[in-house]
């Protein structure tokens, strides 16, 4: 367990579990047509994606612009998922 850590696998395992849980909800969506719409479902999902992103690249020693760059990502990614929540 702590070489998943180690070595930011740990990222890796959380990430695709967000893959099945984007797929799952969007086969929910598709088949039922409740549930979270696919594009607030992305963009929100990308947000955590990028942050999960940058901390395995902090574990893995990147540097300082690609720590910074997938910051900005998920920043872009914030914003749109604020933007498709926010009533006109």
């Amino acid at each position: 367990m702590q070489a998943l850590f180690a070595d930011g696998r740990i990222v890796d395992l959380i990430l695709a579990l967000m893959v099945l849980e984007a797929m799952a909800l969007a086969i929910y969506r598709r088949r039922t047509g409740r549930g979270v719409g696919i594009r607030s479902l992305l963009v929100n999902l990308g947000a955590g994606a990028a942050l999960l992103l940058t901390l395995r690249a902090v574990m893995t020693g990147a540097g300082l612009a690609v720590v910074a760059a997938l910051l900005l990502l998920a920043l872009v990614f914030h914003v749109a998922d604020i933007a498709t929540r926010w009533d006109k």
